[in-house]
């Protein structure tokens, strides 16, 4: 069964997958790859997103703004440490234009309630079907706040028992490794900082989860020996998450300080 890494709600003392976040232990490589330059695409499902009179508009394009800075931010950066080998060589992450991949998707069709991961995959095919695949592409859905994401028997804001707030995963296509990230809406006290706004929340978990899913794409390359947490677990909630130029984001867990750094 392929692993799929959740990231948690504040409400959660450890991450679905059992792992407790041991911030005092270092993240290790494993071999596998990292995506060395990578892009973002986001798609948005539900037909709020592209309704000029519905807040949900502003939110999709806030979170397109947040992603067309994000890359280059200092924030980012804290992952440019983190590599892989090909042919005994390190391979560093780059600073990166996440916006610089195919066209976003405004899909107006509603959702379910409960969206499922194969649901999801669903979506992202359906995309790839008219669209060229990138494998440095990371491909995030968003959800509207009337859904849910549901994984295997856990669920996200809005569902039956909130477990996590946001995953990222890859499935194989063909001979395509496709990495994607499922952005449920932040609609429960779980999955919030008192005082933000939802874009700033939702800012929050989509800096974890791509650098996350940058840093180990195929849950083959940089997490904990011990614990299998990855950095963004060690440095999700705590310490807590901080506002820059009005953008949302959690600290990361650096290597080259052994601790959760801003930028």
């Amino acid at each position: 069964m392929m692993r799929v890494k959740i990231l948690c709600a504040l409400v959660l003392s450890c991450c679905l997958s059992g792992f407790a976040a041991d911030a005092g232990a270092g993240i290790t490589y494993h071999g596998g790859p990292v995506i060395l330059v990578a892009k973002v695409v986001n798609i948005f499902w539900g037909p709020g997103f592209a309704n000029p009179a519905s807040p949900d508009y502003v939110y999709a394009q806030t979170m397109n703004s947040f992603r067309n800075q994000f890359g280059t931010t200092a924030e980012y950066a804290v992952i440019t440490q983190y590599y892989q080998i090909v042919g005994g060589v390190q391979q560093y992450i780059q600073p990166s234009n996440l916006g610089a991949g195919t066209a976003d998707w405004f899909d107006t069709s509603t959702p379910p309630t409960n969206v499922t991961d194969a649901a999801v995959r669903s979506k992202i095919q359906s995309y790839l079907a008219t669209h060229p695949f990138d494998p440095s592409t990371i491909y995030e859905v968003f959800l509207p706040s009337a859904s849910y994401s549901s994984n295997g028997s856990s669920t996200s804001c809005g569902g039956p028992g909130l477990a996590y707030c946001t995953y990222h995963n890859f499935f194989t296509s063909g001979a395509n490794q496709v990495k994607y990230t499922v952005q449920p809406y932040p609609s429960c006290s779980g999955c919030k900082v008192s005082g933000w706004s939802n874009a700033q929340n939702q800012e929050h978990f989509v800096a974890n989860s791509t650098r996350a899913t940058v840093t180990n794409p195929l849950f083959n390359a940089w997490y904990d020996s011990v614990t299998g947490t990855e950095m963004g677990d060690k440095c999700l909630w705590s310490p807590a998450p901080f506002l820059n130029g009005g953008y949302g984001y959690p600290y990361e867990w650096s290597n080259a300080v052994n601790a959760c750094v801003k930028r």
